[in-house]
């Protein structure tokens, strides 16, 4: 009874916290969210310009055995697996008591990583149309080409959810190894554990062979998935602010608003001013949140020393 009450409170103190930040990045937040539906209606209308043809010549296709129609679930079963693992590992710090980061800006920097990508990848699959080696739009099948639409609402629904399912045309590169490949490297960041860390890259090159098995993509959809997805997480985490490391529990750690950043900066620069001690770690990690160089800290205080303060 003790513990659930001890639950409990933790979960409604994370959800307090949590709905703050949200109420500060909610409008980041659902452009990440609308952009997923902008995603899905690209890769709907290029299915319109889809022309079915025979089956390019694939290095990964000769080497794995096709696993034909009937266990194509498999593949799908597995991204299944690993899109509600990660949903449910980042909500965990609600019942754990390991806090490495807050919800809502894991899931803003998520969101930026897959936007950046599938950005990439309609541009590329709109500039070169490659026949579908998907057995739906294979020639002879009644998916693999779309009749043209009679009004704007048809295009808009994407007929969901078979369109998505049944789609033709969005190759290069895949959709499935973008979330798989963002989901992996942002657990290998923030997660804590080594043999997850280590599985999870095993299931990810898995997925990969399971999807050329399955014909949904060449494996030049996979390759340049593998390069593209981990060159843009690098270059966009350098650009984004860190997020701040709660592992060390303090409550301090939380983001300031803009108004709560500049009283917090300037309390702290008038007790340095008067020769007052500041904790290392809380301005360091201050300085860090308000997007500046720990150097920072550094500079004001030397000032301080040499104007004799």
């Amino acid at each position: 009874m003790w513990r659930a009450k001890q639950l409990w409170r933790k979960v409604c103190m994370e959800t307090s916290v949590e709905l703050q930040l949200l109420m500060e990045k909610w409008r980041l937040l659902l452009a990440g969210i609308i952009f997923q539906y902008i995603h899905g209606l690209a890769a709907r209308g290029v299915h319109y310009l889809h022309r079915p043809g025979p089956t390019l010549q694939d290095l990964g296709f000769m080497i794995l055995p096709e696993l034909g129609k009937e266990r194509g679930y498999i593949s799908e079963s597995l991204f299944t697996f690993i899109f509600l693992s990660f949903v449910v590992w980042t909500f965990h710090p609600f019942v754990y008591h390991s806090k490495r980061f807050y919800t809502v800006l894991l899931w803003l920097r998520v969101l930026a990583f897959l936007v950046a990508s599938q950005v990439l990848r309609i541009i590329t699959f709109y500039s070169t149309q490659l026949p579908g080696p998907n057995y739906h739009c294979r020639e002879g099948s009644m998916l693999a080409r779309l009749p043209p639409p009679k009004s704007v609402t048809e295009v808009l629904l994407i007929n969901f959810p078979r369109g998505v399912i049944y789609g033709c045309g969005d190759l290069i590169f895949s959709s499935h190894m973008i979330f798989t490949l963002v989901f992996v490297l942002t657990y290998n960041k923030y997660g804590s554990k080594r043999f997850i860390k280590f599985l999870a890259w095993v299931v990810a090159i898995v997925q990969s062979l399971l999807i050329v098995a399955s014909r949904k993509h060449y494996t030049v959809d996979i390759v340049v998935a593998w390069y593209t997805v981990n060159l843009v997480v690098f270059f966009i985490d350098k650009k984004l602010p860190e997020m701040p490391d709660r592992s060390s529990g303090s409550q301090s750690l939380l983001p300031l608003n803009a108004k709560e950043k500049d009283g917090k900066f300037r309390e702290d620069h008038r007790k340095l001013l008067n020769g007052n001690t500041v904790d290392a770690a809380d301005w360091r990690q201050r300085v860090q949140v308000n997007g500046k160089h720990g150097e920072d800290a550094n500079h004001i205080h030397s000032n301080s020393v040499v104007n004799g303060t």
